[in-house]
């Protein structure tokens, strides 16, 4: 296995898992705001899925690409930097947004999701 797969199957580990502990804890996170109604509580739960599912997808696409067309291959390289970008993006929106909160999985998201997107980013260059 080269380097590039390595480092692009570790970061689709880090994504899947992360994504995976999203709709875990989604629960709890709801159960977190408190008495709210019914429609508030459904809007922070279908978007605290939607970033998991998120997550998992682009591991799954990462994981696809490099099995089925190789690290080397340049659609698979442009996957990995353009999921290295959304990836980015997501960061950069939790960090100005939840990450200024005193949840710690807020605060440890940014960093999460910017070593899986560097991870990416070396990839499509090793």
């Amino acid at each position: 296995m080269s380097t590039a797969a390595l480092l692009a199957y570790l970061a689709s580990a880090i994504l899947t898992t992360w994504g995976t502990a999203h709709l875990t804890a989604t629960r709890g996170v709801a159960a977190s705001f408190g008495a709210i109604s019914l429609d508030n509580r459904r809007i922070p739960i279908r978007e605290w899925m939607a970033e998991g599912i998120t997550h998992i997808a682009i591991g799954a696409l990462v994981i696809l690409a490099t099995g089925i067309e190789g690290a080397a291959d340049a659609t698979t390289q442009l996957i990995y930097n353009v999921s290295a970008g959304v990836l980015v993006v997501f960061a950069g929106l939790t960090a100005v947004t939840g990450s200024r909160t005193p949840v710690i999985w807020f605060r440890v998201c940014p960093f999460v999701l910017t070593t899986a997107a560097a991870l990416l980013v070396a990839a499509s260059i090793a």
